[in-house]
């Protein structure tokens, strides 16, 4: 070979050289977000985990697993979860449910005793004077709206259904001030029939779990259903609405006190220290008094405290 063909060679080798793709480098691993070492909210002590974010396209069956790990998790954080407002019948867990509407449960049961006490029955408050109703009902505000809806669907339940309250949904959405929410609540806790009740917390979790992106609560109740066994719809209202009082708040989360935080797309959104996450904690998750002045024998067993009545402290 002459000295003159070697620089060719040369050049011919960097010529194929630079037709070679080139090499992509491999992307720098994602940071991973951990979840706190302990949720101070749980009933147990839980072990520092990775947060689990879903894929954007989560796959049917990975959401429900999801779904039903979540509420199985919440069920082992408050398994003595209950209906927050206080009945000893049908008609007293429907009416305390229409007054429920832009209040606390707490609010009600610190009003309803009074009521019931001067009105017992559906007959009793059908004929009862709309002025003296009112007064009574005037702490859970829009008291006017809600005497006259509480009367009118005690002249309804005397006049069409012999007093006593329906358990089938098309009867009792035909009642004065009672809705499908309303009516779920009344068929799970007063009759033992599954119903999911959508409120603003349970509206605010779903939505925040990634379960459904539906704004319409009828949508959401539907959407939602489909992801569980009829038969857990109660106890998974349950679960949902005491999460969403007690940690998963509306504006401060108390994401660091959070027992699922593995399993929340929104985890970080909130608070997640985990010491000033405990300080956003409410009820008894916080040492204080919950939202019944009778609850159940098990919450009380498990801590919880009763609510004071009204005017007390």
């Amino acid at each position: 070979m002459t000295k003159k063909a070697a620089p060719a060679k040369r050049a011919a080798t960097a010529k194929a050289a630079a037709k070679k793709p080139p090499v992509k480098k491999a992307p720098p691993p994602k940071k991973q977000v951990i979840a706190p070492k302990k949720a101070a909210a749980a009933v147990r002590a839980a072990p520092a985990k990775t947060v689990v974010r879903p894929a954007r396209q989560e796959s049917r069956t990975a959401l429900v697993r999801r779904a039903r790990r979540i509420n199985r998790e919440l069920a082992e954080v408050y398994p003595y979860a209950h209906p927050e407002l206080d009945f000893e019948n049908p008609f007293q867990l429907l009416v305390a449910t229409v007054l429920s509407a832009q209040t606390t449960d707490l609010r009600v049961n610190q009003t309803t005793p009074a009521l019931f006490a001067k009105y017992p029955t559906p007959e009793d408050l059908a004929a009862a004077n709309p002025e003296e109703v009112e007064e009574i009902l005037r702490p859970t505000g829009f008291f006017r709206a809600k005497t006259k809806s509480v009367i009118g669907l005690s002249k309804a339940l005397a006049e069409d259904f012999g007093g006593e309250v329906p358990g089938r949904l098309e009867d009792l959405v035909k009642l004065p001030g009672v809705g499908r929410k309303t009516a779920f609540v009344v068929l799970g806790n007063a009759f033992g029939r599954p119903g999911i009740t959508v409120d603003t917390h349970f509206q605010r979790l779903v939505r925040r779990w990634q379960w459904t992106e539906e704004t319409d609560p009828d949508k959401i109740e539907a959407a939602v259903g489909a992801l569980f066994p009829k038969s857990e719809w109660t106890d998974l209202s349950h679960h949902v609405i005491w999460h969403g009082r007690r940690i998963c708040h509306a504006r401060k989360p108390a994401c660091g006190a959070c027992p699922i935080a593995p399993l929340c797309p929104a985890y970080g959104e909130g608070e997640t220290d985990p010491e000033k996450a405990k300080k956003l904690l409410k009820y008894e998750k916080a040492g204080l008094p919950g939202q019944r002045l009778k609850p159940p024998q098990a919450y009380l067993d498990a801590g919880g405290k009763p609510a004071p009545p009204l005017g007390a402290g």
